[in-house]
């Protein structure tokens, strides 16, 4: 085998390695994005004060 094709295939195989990491990375990133932007809508949601009286007069 050609030592000038091995070495451009394992160029390549790094390239599309590293563009997959980076892909990764950020997908993950996103979704720790996500996950803490629901956390924070959830505790915005929360009214504490709605449901803890009763009006029974009529």
């Amino acid at each position: 085998m050609d030592v000038a094709a091995l070495s451009m295939a394992l160029s390549q195989m790094n390239v599309r390695t590293e563009a997959n990491v980076l892909i990764m990375k950020k997908t993950i990133n996103q979704a720790e994005t996500n996950g803490q932007d629901v956390v924070k809508m959830l505790e915005q949601s929360v009214q504490p004060h709605i449901g803890s009286h009763l009006d029974i007069k009529g």
